[in-house]
């Protein structure tokens, strides 16, 4: 049956809006008192922030309304029974702003407080002093202006990490700004280089902002202990000018001892000190170099500086001059038989004393005359100086060195005539001179190009040197000749040439054994054989046997020398079935070579060559150090069949046949047994596709790890698995790992409604759960005109608010994967009020009388008693109610909340709705489902 027409449609609104004004005008009155909001009541702003205001009321027509404040705005928005404005640069501690609205002749207000806080944004600790003594008091002040409020502010004194005040202003008046924290601390040793510093922190989360905090720069300490007393200094009495000498100076109880300064300083000269510390003393030492200018009584000066304090030393010390003895000689170097004299002087003060005699007084030198000969040469004199200075005597002396001059003497003590020395032992082949110059020795044979002897170095004697030299001795006084013989005796010794180490004899041939032996007497040499006591001498006829190791030795009266001789013997090439079979099996991919040894020496040169079944001319690789020139194959590519060896050496060549057949190990790959297969869960039962390579031909068996697969016809999800196929034969295994993975067509196998029963307007929840693999996608039918509908991420659930009588009906639930499509049906029946009832439920708590809503209970009474007076009203309330249509609609300025307790109620739900959401409400027990569907039901009803 057709519904009314759109125009009838509102004035049946109309009225029923009038006749419900006029019913709920007079109870209103009564139970529902008129008031002024304002959001937020209470707010917490940053200083120099902004906050929007909202003020409302639950007057229906206010007069008039506004937000009174002395803080600067910068936008207001508005409605009929609402207001809100942004407040900028909110800056004050503390303002408390008013909403009013004037309504039935009353001013409604609602007063809020705002506060401002300000962070702590400068924290300020005092500078510490540059030094501050240990023991003593200094004072630590921490200033943090500005921030706010002052109640929910602490600050903290910090000595590196350690807390060492901490203060919080809880109970400043809500106005208070900044704070100030002064503490007293004890300086210690251990406070040096220790930083402190000052944390301030706003505590704002009570109020539901955060904690905010801020430090102040580090400020380091730098502590120090000086102890009263003055340094020691250690110096000598007399300091010699020109000279160096040490001095130094020390201090204990000093802290920080490296910090400290040392100034040091002789007289009008700063010295530089090398300064040391060890724990808390101090040591600096210094060399003092006096000039003559400084010469007399002088002022060493040592002090120490820490902390801008110094302590001082000084001491008292005497600069004096004292040269060094001048001795001199006429002629320092002097021929034989020359008059020579020697004088010694120091200075106008000091007292000279030459070879035991004084001078007759300070000042004077002393004096000695010689008639110098061989023996004054290197005669060594020496002259002693005294000087008195400030009552201590001191000492100087000199000394020097008369070189005499006469031609050489070749003594039979230093240049024996005649020497005798083993070979080998290094000798040093001496023959010396006497005179001055030192003369110089020379000693060569008479003949022409003759050896020259290396006289006075350290050598090994050879039998090279032996032989007959003159030695020549000249200076430049002269010269002396002298004839020397040199006997040098040496064992014997087996050389290669002689004697060789290695001697080879062919199998068959006559050969014998001698070595020859050089030495001084001439040796006696024998060969032995190793392993016998058996002399070889003589012609032998060559045999395998002779071959070993023999040992030669010489012997003469100096000595022995043995040698081991090697003697091989030679042959041609032979094979033999152990070790070169005429049968082998070569087995693919185990890398084994073929062995074939041949017994010849030298060592054969062997080579197999394909011959019948193989490719014509392959190489067989061999097991071998000396492969044939065409031996570059490799196992893996090796064929079959018969092979012909040759073995060669230098004495001959033999040839073998070889016959060699291939097997190889089981073998699989993803193409022979796939890592990953996929069954379909219904389809026959089939068994897994995996096969191998290898000769002979391997077995494969595949078992599932874990449980083991039950014997089915069809393909069942609870075969998917993981399954290990092995394949063996006589020369290995090789396995692979199979993942088979069982597809299913999809099925749903949950639809359920949440909640069972719902309040009018409530929400309720279709839940979807599909099995299936590959995964279903899920997909939803709703009931024609259903609006506002909510899906999850995945389309499992789908959610409803405010259930309207459009909601009910038939919903179906389908999931879809590769292998088909299953649905699912469900019925929601939203029984009781229709959509428009509903949306004119507003804050009554029961269905609105029309449309098909039937009033219940008391509302009946009030509703009929109420006509006679809404119908005094209809003409009135007919034009209000198209102006609350016209106008409020249209600027949509009342939430939905507003809406439902006033006949606006029809403007924001019902302008909206559909033709089958506005019918009468359904009859509960109607609703039908497929054979495989559910039925639900909601009902809705007024409480």
């Amino acid at each position: 049956m057709p519904g009314p027409s759109p125009g009838l449609r509102r004035a049946l609104l109309g009225l029923w809006a009038v006749l419900g004004l006029g019913i709920l005008g007079i109870s209103a009155v009564a139970l529902e008192p008129f008031w002024a909001d304002l959001q937020p009541r209470v707010a917490l702003v940053e200083r120099g922030g902004s906050l929007w205001l909202n003020c409302s009321t639950n007057c229906p027509r206010p007069e008039r309304g506004g937000l009174e404040t002395s803080l600067r705005r910068n936008g207001t928005q508005r409605g009929l029974r609402w207001l809100a404005r942004q407040l900028v640069d909110i800056r004050e501690p503390e303002t408390q702003p008013v909403c009013f609205f004037r309504c039935a002749r009353r001013t409604l207000q609602a007063r809020g407080l705002i506060r401002t806080f300000q962070r702590p944004d400068r924290v300020e600790l005092v500078p510490l002093p540059p030094w501050q003594p240990v023991g003593e008091n200094f004072t630590l002040s921490c200033r943090v202006p500005g921030a706010g409020p002052r109640a929910s502010l602490t600050l903290t004194l910090l000595r590196g990490a350690q807390e060492l005040i901490r203060r919080s202003f809880a109970g400043e008046p809500p106005r208070a700004r900044g704070a100030v924290l002064t503490a007293t601390v004890l300086a210690r040793r251990e406070d040096h280089g220790v930083n402190f510093s000052c944390l301030a922190e706003l505590d704002l989360r009570p109020q539901g902002l955060g904690l905010f905090a801020n430090s102040s720069t580090l400020r380091q300490l730098r502590t120090f202990a000086l102890p009263p007393i003055p340094p020691s200094l250690v110096t000598p009495r007399f300091l010699e000018v020109g000279s160096e000498r040490p001095v130094s100076c020390s201090l204990d109880g000093l802290f920080p001892a490296p910090e400290a300064r040392v100034y040091l300083s002789l007289g009008d000269q700063r010295l530089q000190p090398d300064v040391t510390f060890d724990g808390d003393s101090l040591l600096a030492t210094a060399t003092a170099t006096p000039s003559a200018e400084q010469e007399g009584t002088r002022q060493l000066l040592c002090s120490v500086t820490l902390g801008g304090e110094s302590r001082e030393t000084q001491e008292n010390l005497t600069v004096y001059s004292f040269p060094t003895p001048l001795l001199t000689l006429s002629e320092p170097v002097a021929p034989e038989g020359k008059v020579v004299t020697v004088s010694c002087w120091a200075g106008a003060r000091a007292l000279v004393t030459l070879e035991g005699i004084s001078a007759a007084v300070p000042g004077q030198p002393a004096e000695l005359q010689l008639n110098v000969t061989e023996k004054d040469d290197k005669r060594g004199f020496f002259c002693e100086a005294a000087l008195e200075v400030d009552g201590e005597t001191l000492r100087k002396n000199q000394s020097a060195e008369l070189r005499v001059l006469y031609s050489p003497r070749l003594d039979d003590s230093d240049c024996p005539r005649s020497w005798t020395w083993p070979e080998g032992p290094e000798q040093s082949l001496r023959c010396e001179a006497r005179g001055n110059p030192e003369p110089s020795v020379h000693c060569a044979r008479p003949d022409s190009g003759g050896a020259v002897l290396a006289l006075g170095l350290l050598g090994p004697v050879t039998r090279s040197l032996a032989g007959t030299y003159r030695c020549t001795a000249v200076n430049g006084q002269g010269q002396a000749v002298k004839d020397v013989t040199l006997n040098v005796e040496y064992a014997p010794a087996l050389d290669s040439i002689g004697c060789p180490e290695h001697i080879t004899w062919l199998e068959g041939t006559e050969a014998s054994l001698s070595c020859v032996a050089h030495g001084v007497p001439p040796p006696n040499v024998s060969c032995v054989r190793s392993d016998t006591d058996r002399v070889m001498e003589g012609l032998l006829r060559v045999t395998r046997e002779h071959a070993g190791i023999y040992r030669c030795e010489a012997i003469n009266a100096r000595g022995s020398a043995a040698k081991n001789v090697a003697v091989t013997v030679e042959y041609g090439p032979s094979f033999e079935e152990l070790s070169c079979p005429s049968n082998w099996t070569w087995v693919e991919g185990s890398g084994r070579l073929f062995s074939c040894e041949v017994d010849g020496k030298p060592e054969p040169r062997v080579e197999c060559l394909g011959s019948e079944g193989a490719s014509k001319g392959a190489v067989l690789p061999l097991v071998s150090s000396n492969p044939g020139p065409r031996n570059s194959v490799t196992s893996s590519n090796l064929s079959p069949g018969i092979y012909l060896c040759n073995a060669t050496n230098r004495h001959g060549s033999t040839v073998k046949t070889v016959v060699v057949s291939a097997e190889s190990p089981p073998q699989m790959d993803e193409f022979s047994c796939p890592s990953h297969q996929t069954w379909l869960e219904g389809a026959e039962a089939t068994a897994l596709v995996c096969s191998a390579r290898g000769r002979p031909s391997p077995r494969v068996r595949c078992s599932r790890e874990g449980a083991a697969r039950l014997e089915r016809l069809q393909v069942s999800r609870e075969d998917a698995g993981t399954y290990r196929c092995v394949a063996t034969n006589a020369h290995g295994t090789d396995s692979r790992t199979v993942t088979v993975g069982v597809e299913y067509r999809p099925v749903v196998a949950e639809l359920a409604a949440s909640p069972p029963s719902v309040r009018p307007g409530g929400n309720f929840t279709l839940t979807c759960r599909a099995e299936a693999w590959p995964p279903a996608q899920i997909s939803w039918r709703a009931p024609p005109g259903a609006l506002n509908l909510g899906l999850s991420s995945n389309n499992s659930t789908l959610s409803v608010s405010g259930a309207m009588g459009s909601h009910g009906g038939e919903y179906e639930c389908a999931a879809t994967n590769a292998h088909g499509r299953h649905a699912r049906r469900i019925t929601v029946r939203v029984a009781g009020c229709s959509s428009r009832c509903i949306e004119g439920l507003g804050r009554l708590g029961v269905c609105p009388p029309w449309r098909g809503c039937a009033p219940t209970g008391p509302w009946l009474w009030v509703a009929v008693g109420g006509a006679a007076g809404g119908a005094a009203l209809l003409a009135a309330g007919a034009g209000l109610a198209f102006y609350v249509q016209s106008t409020a609609c249209k600027k949509g300025e009342y939430n939905v909340q507003e809406a439902e307790s006033s006949g606006e109620a029809v403007c924001l739900n019902g302008a909206g709705g559909t033709p089958g959401a506005e019918g009468g409400a359904e009859t509960p027990g109607t609703a039908e489902s497929p054979a495989d569907g559910e039925v639900f039901a909601i009902q809705l009803t007024a409480q």
